[in-house]
């Protein structure tokens, strides 16, 4: 957990009853597409509550200050990554799992563009308020599920040398797609909202992870 006054947990108000969560989720929605556009520096607390259809006052009885804002759509966006991986489960068949992961990691690329993007542009800034998160709940369920992938290749389930590298392509492959949407369409002048589109991306992001995961390895 990040620490410091400035954490979604210590700056969300305490009270959370339906009318709440809703009013926070509709600020989180706003947030993310100004931050998306503009940046944390380039974007004001009641641009945010405008678009949320909410008072500056009622905004910051959720939030207290614009980082804690910032902060918890950055958490909202690793939490809707998160959760995929954590399926990948010792109960399940090696090439299902990893196909189930690859298919959620598309669909929030084209579901949560700006979120992936964001996400992508504050680790490029050098992570200066996602520190915290990466070396937390993301280390913790990469190192669970790397130990798994291991065991998997230890009983000859999977051929991949590295599973860190295997989680890093599946990554880069389908995050691509939002964080590349503009060249994306660019070039093939389709986008993810297109469904034969997203499955030929789908299709050919598996055959790339079948080769890399059950292909024989290579020394």
């Amino acid at each position: 957990m990040l620490a410091g006054t400035d954490s979604p947990q210590s700056a969300t108000a305490p009270r959370t009853t339906a009318t709440g969560e809703a009013n926070r989720e509709r600020i989180l929605d706003a947030a993310l597409a100004r931050f998306a556009r503009t940046g944390l520096s380039g974007t004001r607390i009641d641009e945010i509550a405008a678009d949320a259809g909410l008072s500056k006052t009622n905004l910051l009885y959720y939030f207290r200050t614009k980082n804690a804002l910032y902060l918890a759509v950055l958490r909202r966006t690793l939490e809707m990554w998160l959760e995929p991986l954590r399926q990948i489960d010792a109960g399940r068949d090696p090439q299902a799992a990893l196909a189930h992961y690859v298919t959620r990691k598309l669909e929030a690329a084209r579901d949560c563009p700006e979120a992936s993007r964001l996400f992508a542009l504050e680790v490029m800034r050098g992570a200066p308020m996602l520190s915290g998160m990466i070396a937390g709940d993301l280390k913790d369920l990469v190192d669970a599920k790397v130990a798994l992938l291991r065991h998997w290749q230890a009983e000859g389930r999977i051929g991949v040398h590295e599973p860190h590298h295997l989680l890093f392509h599946i990554w880069a492959m389908t995050q691509h797609y939002a964080d590349f949407a503009v060249q994306v369409e660019g070039l093939t002048g389709r986008t993810l909202d297109d469904p034969a589109f997203f499955e030929q991306a789908l299709q050919a992001i598996l055959a790339a992870v079948s080769g890399m995961a059950f292909g024989p390895p290579k020394d």
